[in-house]
């Protein structure tokens, strides 16, 4: 198994949750922008999309890649101008469908057992969405989701933009949108901690490169958002930005930004990083629920970790 990168440790907190000499396993190579990592537990594979190819690809034991769905994100009859088109975050209902961020179409969809496609919402407030990016299901059945404009030709300057802020929505299960935030400029990587109290939001923005959080009511209604941790500081001496994260059993943060996947506890304390060399775009817990999936620039890799994923 070909590998990458090392550990760094940062603090001796780390050493409960990853060995300092964890191999950083490479699983598929040669895309051109991957994201969106699920572990499939009913099937035991790992999805991934691949943005600009617009596919979303299927990673099985023994490195088979084959491609699972294709168009992914657009599925429009004329030819993209802008450079990601596909699917974005992909996550999993409590039924085990998949629901997936379509940059092109501007829309979240879900794919049924049965693999028909139901639309799960496409506006807010009569205005069509940006190009959602990152989502997350709560326990009550709710979606969570993000909302740049990274998917749309021109990003922020996009002329088809039909909101001229970025927002973090919910997406109840009667098929109500409704606005958790429009605070953070370029809202993307979103999780819940365990006690689903609170949300996370990554801010993919090189002159405020950090982490929301953003504590829930017993309404799941948002306070404002709170910095949780910021790393604007690396933004340029490191690669990547804030981008997709998830959170284990203890809570402590899996974030990808700048250097790699920096791990950050409850209490906000850097305790390492899993040092990838290239732009790093998210992450998930799969297998038995203590292996980490990383997905990269243009490769897939994983980390065997001592802790557990929350909700693997």
């Amino acid at each position: 198994m070909k590998t990458l990168g090392s550990i760094e440790s940062l603090d001796p907190a780390l050493d409960a949750l990853l060995d300092a000499n964890a191999d950083i396993e490479i699983l598929s190579s040669n895309h051109d922008w991957t994201e969106g990592p699920i572990w499939v537990k009913e099937g035991g594979y790992l999805l991934f999309s691949d943005i600009p190819r617009n596919q979303i690809l299927k990673w099985e034991p023994g490195n088979t890649v084959s491609v699972f769905m294709e168009p992914s994100g657009y599925t429009g009859a004329e030819p993209f101008t802008g450079r990601q088109p596909g699917s974005n975050g992909l996550t999993l209902d409590a039924e085990g469908r998949l629901a997936m961020c379509c940059h092109g179409d501007r829309l979240l969809k879900r794919i049924e057992k049965d693999g028909s496609e139901t639309v799960l919402a496409t506006h807010f407030d009569g205005k069509r969405l940006n190009s959602p990016n990152d989502l997350i299901y709560h326990s009550n059945g709710d979606l969570y989701f993000t909302d740049p404009p990274y998917g749309l030709p021109g990003g922020y300057d996009n002329p088809d933009r039909e909101m001229d802020w970025c927002g973090v929505f919910r997406l109840s299960q009667d098929g109500t949108v409704t606005l958790i935030t429009k605070d953070i400029h370029a809202p993307n990587g979103i999780a819940f901690s365990p006690d689903e109290r609170t949300l996370y939001v990554s801010q993919s923005n090189r002159e405020a490169a950090n982490w929301a959080a953003l504590d829930l009511t017993a309404d799941d209604i948002a306070s404002s958002a709170t910095i949780f941790y910021d790393s604007t500081d690396l933004v340029g001496k490191m690669k990547g930005v804030p981008d997709g994260m998830t959170v284990d059993v203890q809570g402590n943060l899996w974030v990808t930004g700048p250097g790699g996947v920096m791990i950050i506890s409850p209490e906000r304390k850097l305790l390492g990083r899993i040092v990838t060399g290239q732009a790093s775009s998210n992450c998930t817990f799969g297998e038995d629920g203590s292996t980490l999936f990383i997905t990269l620039d243009d490769d897939v890799v994983r980390v065997k970790t001592k802790t557990k994923g929350f909700g693997a």
